[in-house]
């Protein structure tokens, strides 16, 4: 490198949202396992200690990719939660667009609620963006207690899909199958007469 590259000053258009579209490409492509920074930067082809001007560690990045995934998820919800229909129509529209949103970006929802994160309680935005999840199903179905009930319910299947634990038809057809198979599963479960 010359004296006048190394002289000049760093410059990159949008830095912080091209390092964490990187993440994102690392995450759904090769894994959670693979995503360090050095990865980030090689994929946004940025020098490897570029990532630390807006992220001092892994662990920063992480949150920020969690808490945009959590945003990204009640918006998803909100949008369905808009529409029409009765309790049983939206609570399987919700459960759809859940499952959806796992079945589409499967890394960033491991990362969002697995073990890679231990130290939450060190950052309120992201404690607030995933409770954001849980009142939002709750005002759409104008009830939190069920709200919380039918999160539960379908981030276990989700959970439990992307584990391969169970089996919806996602291992022949692959994942774009899920969301309509929620939506069945959500209206049987809650269809039953509640006290």
């Amino acid at each position: 490198m010359s004296a006048a590259a190394r002289d000049k000053p760093y410059h990159h258009g949008d830095l912080r949202n091209a390092l964490l579209a990187a993440a994102r490409a690392v995450l759904e492509d090769e894994g959670l396992a693979e995503l360090s920074v050095r990865a980030v930067a090689r994929r946004a082809g940025v020098s490897h200690a570029a990532p630390y001007r807006h992220f001092p560690n892994q662990e920063s990045l992480l949150v920020e990719l969690a808490q945009e995934g959590f945003v990204e998820l009640r918006s998803e919800l909100s949008k369905v939660a808009a529409q029409k229909g009765g309790e049983s129509d939206r609570i399987a529209k919700l459960g759809g667009a859940y499952m959806r949103f796992v079945a589409q970006r499967p890394g960033l929802a491991r990362l969002m609620f697995g073990p890679q994160l231990p130290n939450r309680e060190r950052f309120p935005p992201l404690a607030e963006a995933a409770d954001a999840v849980g009142v939002e199903i709750g005002r759409a179905l104008g009830d939190p207690a069920l709200g919380l009930a039918v999160w539960a319910a379908i981030h276990g299947l989700a959970m439990l899909i992307l584990e391969n634990v169970i089996d919806l038809g996602q291992r022949r057809s692959g994942l774009d199958v899920l969301p309509s198979r929620a939506e069945i599963l959500l209206r049987s479960l809650f269809a039953l007469p509640r006290p």
